[in-house]
């Protein structure tokens, strides 16, 4: 396990090195490794850094409040509203691992756009050991490691939670005394819902997606799992009222994990499984069906692209 103190005063060394008297921005998503990071960076080179949220139309529920809450103390927060640059981008994309990479490359275009308006030569992430090894290991291209494009208009990039497990940022977070609601928050893929959607990513099946999540983890919170979430796989019949609809089929799913390296698929109350399915199906005249997820990390991924 790290010692956070220990790894807090030489992650701020490093970022202060690196950046020098440059500016950098931060690309800040609101999930407990970005936000370590943006911490560190702020500590470090204070005014110099510009925090960037970008809105890709594919994240959580309240996203972007709470990142306007959270991170109200940072005066040169920027919230970037990038939802039809993204879903235009994505339209047409099916293949998972392309559509990282263009997820990927749009974000560098975006992060490139705000770094110029603040003459910015840096760009910090929240890469951890995990996106690494799955990205150099061919499981999946994580949008800040493998999905990056090959040419990039930054003078470098800082990554200072980069040698770091899930636990391990979370301890850090922790010593940096950030609130609960980020330092304990449940993973969320870079990518957003777009890894949460089977096939082509759009406006309608992200909108199910995004929904469908906020129920399960409202749901789930009690049982205190590593990770929940709902994807729409696909669509299939249903009865609503007195007609036959072809409706989406959302498959959820809850796993123990202590890394994300490996992970079990959590043994819900049948109750509480009944719980997530009327609601999502009950909320939303879209959902035909709802379908729990058993497998296992080995042999399946925890999300679903």
């Amino acid at each position: 396990m790290v010692d956070a103190e220990s790894f807090i005063d030489d992650a701020v060394e490093e970022i202060r090195e690196a950046v020098g008297e440059e500016h950098a921005v931060i690309a800040l998503s609101g999930g407990v490794d970005s936000s370590v990071a943006a911490a560190l960076a702020y500590e470090a080179i204070g005014d110099q850094l510009t925090p960037v949220y970008v809105d890709t139309g594919l994240m959580r529920e309240g996203e972007t409040e709470q990142i306007r809450d959270t991170f109200s103390y940072m005066d040169s927060l920027r919230v970037v509203a990038a939802e039809d640059r993204f879903l235009g981008a994505l339209e047409g994309v099916t293949d998972p691992e392309e559509k990282r990479k263009v997820i990927g490359e749009q974000f560098i275009r975006e992060f490139e756009r705000e770094a110029k308006e603040s003459d910015a030569e840096y760009l910090v992430q929240g890469t951890i050991y995990p996106d690494r090894i799955e990205s150099e290991g061919n499981i999946k291209s994580h949008h800040n490691v493998g999905g990056l494009p090959d040419v990039v208009d930054f003078e470098g990039i800082v990554e200072p939670v980069r040698d770091l497990y899930k636990d391990e940022v979370r301890e850090v977070a922790r010593e940096l005394g950030l609130e609960e609601i980020i330092s304990e928050r449940m993973p969320f893929p870079g990518p957003g819902l777009a890894v949460r959607v089977i096939g082509e990513v759009t406006k309608e099946k992200v909108e199910v997606a995004r929904a469908a999540c906020h129920v399960v983890e409202e749901e789930v919170e009690e049982h205190d799992p590593w990770q929940a979430f709902a994807a729409v796989i696909g669509k299939g019949t249903g009865v609503k009222g007195d007609n036959r609809v072809h409706g989406w089929i959302v498959s959820v799913r809850s796993v123990e994990s202590r890394d994300g390296m490996t992970a079990r698929a959590q043994e819900l109350p049948w109750e509480t499984l009944q719980r997530i399915q009327s609601r999502i199906t009950g909320e939303n005249e879209n959902v035909a069906r709802v379908v729990y997820d058993v497998t296992h990390k080995p042999p399946a991924t925890i999300e679903y692209e």
